[in-house]
């Protein structure tokens, strides 16, 4: 507990910007929120006065950074399943745990588990040689989707190969460099959702509408909250999925569960991941309670908030980094200009430098007409991004 104020201590391994808005959001309900960040540039070290800099594959770290918090949550899924196995044993109170986690750092994992539960996930199969993703190809038609089962995120560790000479050819490298693989079919999809949920230790549930989110080269570029035409059965259907998944793995704190919906309406898991989620941060505005707030009361096990929506409609639209030479203007001028030109979008902006495909922060919109909220969220970040003075 903080000595000053009576009130539990959040530890989050992981600096990035997920911890720097779950930050913010235990600002108001008063908690201590410290970060083991990787370096004292991370996002959340910036702004958050609890830093302890480590490694988060070090289990000394990881045991000197517990031992301050009532809580250790994740800004990051990549810590080993037998260091958060060693705190737990220490006393500590670690959520999600590790088996749980595990079902999200370790692809093959989780699409075995999902199969033993009945979720609807596309057709897959382990693949140990070049010879099993052949047999899949002839099984279930190409091209296919080959992933990392472990290690990947935002696109990477996922290559979709067109027919038995590229699977071959992929499969041997991959397996020559020790990565664990699995296949999917490539089935084909209208579009993708997302249904984020909370669950807190005396296993209250709550669940955010159904968003659509909008990709581009593996990442997610635009999330439009609730998913525009989705009839009000597939979406409790989605949100009941999410919530039996958060219940039957384990979870404690924010779930998103990503689905594809194909052309016939029916739902398929692709991803789920264990922490707040890019899909879920239109809530800061959009919704009663955010995504960050409702994960700290989750893990502290207090009541959880209201997911009530603030506006029949919100955009959010993630701000990917460039060249430094496409951009004409220094980031303080985009931003005056911005605020002044679209002063009702929120601006997020998460301390990190700009490079190629980096989210380096995202904005939101609200109202009642998509069409109208969409072109502010889209123009206030071309403007952001791109530096273009037309408006």
């Amino acid at each position: 507990m903080d000595s000053r104020t009576g009130l539990p201590i959040v530890g989050l391994v992981g600096a990035g910007q997920l911890a720097r808005m779950t930050h913010q959001a235990g600002i108001s309900l008063g908690l201590s929120v410290r970060v083991l960040a990787e370096t004292p540039d991370d996002g959340a070290a910036l702004v958050t006065p609890g830093v302890q800099v480590g490694d988060y594959r070090s289990l000394e770290d990881l045991r000197v950074f517990a031992r301050g918090c009532d809580v250790v949550s994740f800004d990051h899924e990549h810590v080993r399943s037998d260091h958060i196995r060693a705190l737990i044993a220490d006393g500590a109170n670690v959520y999600p745990g590790a088996d749980a986690l595990r079902y999200a750092q370790n692809k093959r994992a989780m699409r075995e588990r999902l199969g033993e539960l009945g979720i609807p996930c596309p057709p897959w199969r382990a693949i140990d040689a070049a010879s099993d993703l052949v047999d899949f190809g002839a099984a279930v038609g190409w091209p296919l989707v080959v992933k990392a089962a472990t290690g990947g995120y935002d696109g990477k560790g996922v290559w979709t190969v067109d027919d038995e000479p590229a699977g071959a050819a992929l499969v041997d490298r991959l397996r020559s460099e020790g990565v664990p693989v699995l296949a999917e079919q490539r089935v084909p999809i209208a579009r993708e959702l997302a249904a984020v949920v909370a669950r807190s230790p005396f296993g209250q549930g709550a669940a955010w509408p159904v968003v659509e989110t909008v990709q581009r080269d593996g990442i997610c570029v635009e999330v439009v909250a609730p998913a525009p035409e989705l009839d009000d059965e597939r979406a409790d259907e989605a949100q009941r999925l999410a919530l039996r998944v958060a219940a039957s793995l384990g979870v404690v704190g924010v779930l998103a569960v990503e689905l594809f919906e194909d052309a016939d309406g029916c739902l398929l898991v692709n991803e789920l991941a264990m922490r707040p989620h890019n899909s879920a941060h239109w809530t800061i505005e959009g919704s009663r309670t955010s995504q960050f707030e409702q994960h700290l009361r989750a893990v502290l096990d207090y009541p959880l908030g209201t997911t009530t929506t603030t506006a029949p409609v919100t955009v959010m639209v993630n701000l990917l980094g460039g060249p430094d030479d496409v951009v004409p203007k220094s980031l303080d001028e985009r931003v005056h200009h911005c605020l002044a030109g679209w002063p009702d979008v929120k601006i997020h902006l998460y301390g990190k430098s700009f490079r190629p495909g980096r989210k380096v922060g995202h904005v939101t919109a609200l109202g009642t007409d998509l069409a109208s909220v969409r072109e502010r969220a889209r123009g206030a970040a071309a403007y952001l991004m791109n530096g273009d003075a037309s408006r």
